[in-house]
């Protein structure tokens, strides 16, 4: 099951991760967010112990929404080593994710 990441603990759950980690910034009122949405659960589940999976609602947390400069959602962030290495913008399907998934492992 994905995290649930927020303003007071995206610094330890995903920068300081010990493993690449993937974040879905969502909120509930977006269509596209929430196709993606079994996407992002079904990753966490196939890549458990690999991967950290979590979710960032933006209406929730705007000061990690605008530390990373998330304007459009869904966006989702790819971070190896407490850095940004990849992003994707928009629903996409699930092999897209996967792709720069495994570009992390």
């Amino acid at each position: 099951m994905a995290l649930v990441v927020n303003d007071g603990n995206f610094e330890d759950v995903v920068v300081k991760a010990d493993k690449p980690a993937v974040v879905d910034f969502w909120a509930e009122w977006c269509g596209p967010c929430r196709m993606i949405a079994p996407i992002i659960e079904d990753l966490s589940k196939e890549y458990e112990g690999k991967i950290v999976v979590a979710k960032c609602d933006v209406d929730d947390s705007p000061a990690i929404a605008a530390k990373y400069g998330i304007r459009n959602i869904p966006t989702v962030l790819f971070f190896k080593n407490g850095v940004i290495a990849d992003k994707q913008v928009g629903a996409v399907p699930k092999a897209s994710f996967v792709t720069k998934i495994n570009a992390l492992l």
